[in-house]
């Protein structure tokens, strides 16, 4: 009788979904490996780093869990979250609701086709054809890099948050002065508003309140759904399709994937302004870069010259 052969991809993707084992030391700790050596192989062999793969693994379990009758708060302790308000963001980034509304499915986009099937088993769907990592880590960055500087704020007095840093300065014309802390994160998180209320044909948005908090709300609203609108023109290979929006006087067709790319660029002008203007109130604030966002999402150690010295 000759012994079974080891399946190594297995045994590492069982370190990854093992409930015990929250970090990527002990995931590498089950796998006989080094934490280096452990990231190294699974990102090779699963193309997915191993805490991203988990962190997408229970947010799928939780949405099986959750139609299946399980509370949300429950379905978060389950998945490994400290909060349900930290859950209840990741859920809404990850499916585009709240984890008050049933997932449709409990499947999110993955290159490698692994996800969670029930009641503890993964499924391998081999055609899968999920968003390109570079569209997918320059939006998702975008919104995440938002996010931040967002929670950054809500510690600012409120004269520093609304205090004249560039006077006349405008990022475009129609926006209005980008001249404040307060001007220049309203517009960050109002451009997407006002874009997805033409993509969705919904009224133009209404004017509400600009303190860090409320402003931070708007901005988890209106990033799942805005993800959700990538994820989707990109599974359609709809990038060329046109909106005609009714929002402009006179209407203006606009190709989609110009809107993304206007929507990039100017958001990573305003995220770096921000940075400055933050600085000018005293506060330090890290470079925004992707690299060590990347980096921070997958459970790596920065390196040395992550900041480009």
């Amino acid at each position: 009788m000759t012994d079974t052969p080891r399946d190594r991809l297995r045994e590492l993707l069982d370190a990854v979904l093992d409930e015990d084992n929250r970090t990527l030391d002990d995931m590498a700790g089950e796998a006989y490996a080094s934490p280096y050596h452990f990231n190294r192989l699974l990102s090779r062999n699963a193309y997915e780093a191993p805490v991203t793969m988990r962190r997408r693994v229970m947010l799928e379990r939780a949405a099986w869990q959750i139609r299946q009758g399980m509370s949300v708060t429950d379905a978060a302790w389950e998945a490994g979250y400290e909060s349900v308000e930290g859950f209840s963001r990741a859920f809404t980034r990850a499916f585009g609701h709240p984890p008050s509304a049933p997932a449709d499915t409990h499947w999110l986009p993955a290159k490698n086709g692994i996800h969670f099937h029930p009641p503890m088993s993964l499924w391998v769907h081999t055609t899968e054809q999920p968003m390109n990592p570079l569209t997918g880590q320059l939006v998702e960055h975008d919104l995440d890099d938002t996010r931040q500087l967002l929670e950054i704020a809500k510690g600012l007095p409120d004269e520093e948050y609304r205090k004249e840093r560039f006077p006349a300065h405008t990022v475009l014309r129609w926006d209005g002065e980008d001249s404040s802390i307060v001007n220049v994160l309203e517009h960050q998180v109002f451009t997407k508003e006002v874009w997805l209320a033409a993509i969705e044909g919904t009224d133009f948005p209404q004017e509400r309140a600009n303190d860090p908090a409320t402003l931070l709300e708007r901005h988890d609203a209106a990033a799942a759904r805005w993800l959700g609108f990538v994820r989707d023109t990109e599974s359609r290979g709809a990038w060329d399709d046109r909106l005609i929006d009714a929002l402009c006087d006179p209407p203006e067709s606009f190709q989609m994937g110009s809107v993304v790319a206007h929507v990039l660029t100017f958001a990573a002008h305003r995220r770096q302004l921000a940075r400055q203007m933050l600085r000018g109130a005293g506060v330090d604030v890290d470079d925004g870069d992707p690299i060590n966002w990347l980096r921070a999402r997958r459970g790596e150690d920065r390196g040395d010259g992550a900041d480009g010295a």
